[in-house]
């Protein structure tokens, strides 16, 4: 559980989180961002027991840096409950990229909670990088390294006849 990278740690608790979107990675989970819009399932699963006698809420919203009106900016809310299975999940569908904020708050009142942020739809800077500039990249080294290796060769001997 240490290298787990899909755990939400929220106050002295534990979940793991999965997500999974049916028709665009079939069987493919992520835990971090989101990688196309559409319909997304979530799971939330209890680490620790103590969770199922607790209540839960969930709530996405839109990442605006701010938090004050949070009715306004809420595009998804699982209210409060208790889930004595230790697992909650739902189905939610992104109809457009963006960035948003996954809030889980837990306990009798609401005092732990736990934020993160996630895009959805957004290629990563870094993979984008890669796509873009990977081909011309890779042929410049190439012909560098011909170039490099075949000088030696076409230079005439220079030996010197004594």
């Amino acid at each position: 559980m240490a290298e787990d990278m899909c755990k939400l740690t929220i106050g002295p608790y534990m979940m793991h989180f999965s997500g999974y979107q049916p028709e665009n990675s079939q069987q493919k989970q992520f835990c971090e961002d989101i990688p196309a819009t559409g319909q997304t399932i979530v799971v939330l699963d209890y680490i620790e027991q103590e969770l199922r006698s607790l209540p839960a809420e969930v709530r996405i919203i839109k990442d605006t840096g701010s938090e004050d009106n949070l009715e306004t900016i809420t595009v998804f809310h699982l209210p409060a409950k208790v889930y004595p299975n230790g697992s909650i999940d739902f189905a939610y569908t992104f109809d457009k990229p963006g960035k948003f904020v996954g809030m889980v708050t837990v306990g009798d009142k609401q005092e732990h909670i736990s934020r993160f942020p996630f895009s959805v739809g957004e290629p990563k800077i870094f993979s984008k990088f890669l796509n873009i500039y990977m081909v011309p990249v890779a042929a410049v080294v190439i012909v560098g390294a011909i170039v490099f290796f075949m000088r030696d060769r076409h230079k005439p001997s220079q030996i010197a006849a004594s």
